[in-house]
């Protein structure tokens, strides 16, 4: 909803969608970090409950651990997303959740986005046998190939990765030396 991330772990955004199998259907959730596109969290089971899209959150908050106060959580208003455990999990953290308004999905683009690109690049055409395969397939595209290899208009033609590990280098040599610190002389 206009929100223009200008750091990372500023904005996330989640979504949820579907995945056939080859006799069932199993549900995938995601936590993308909106400044890096990166994928930071997500989670695939065969059912819809709350606990899918908890799963995928408390590893992207692991991963990332934000500072208190500083986080917004974008998704649409799925009841996932708007029952009161996700809500605690969120208010535990200090993290602003923030929800689609109702009937615009674009709103949460972001995470459509990469749902449409998951579908394209990794799941269509695909005949996944069970849920073990279908994890770590997607396992796979998202750690090795979009989050290490995918290049982003958004992200100067750089894959999340790269994008973030630059973003890192960069705030360490803006960084002041330290109270104390001497320069080495050679």
């Amino acid at each position: 909803r206009g929100m223009v991330p200008t750091e990372l772990d500023q904005l996330w955004v989640a979504n949820i969608t579907y995945v056939r199998l080859a006799e069932e259907f199993a549900f995938l959730a995601v936590v993308l970090d909106a400044f890096s596109r990166r994928v930071i969290g997500w989670a695939l089971d065969r059912n819809l409950r709350v606990t899918l899209a908890i799963e995928a959150l408390e590893m992207a908050i692991a991963a990332r651990r934000p500072a208190p106060g500083s986080l917004i959580h974008h998704s649409d208003r799925g009841v996932q997303y708007a029952c009161g455990e996700y809500a605690a999990i969120l208010a535990a953290h200090d993290i602003k959740p923030s929800m689609s308004r109702v009937g615009n999905p674009y709103d949460n683009a972001q995470a459509e986005s990469f749902m449409k690109t998951l579908k394209h690049e990794e799941v269509d055409g695909r005949n996944y046998r069970d849920i073990t395969q279908a994890r770590e397939a997607i396992r796979a595209f998202i750690e090795d190939i979009y989050n290490r290899q995918r290049l982003h208009s958004a992200l100067a033609y750089r894959p999340p990765a790269e994008f973030e590990a630059n973003l890192l280098q960069l705030a360490d040599t803006a960084r002041p030396p330290q109270a104390g610190a001497h320069p080495t002389s050679s």
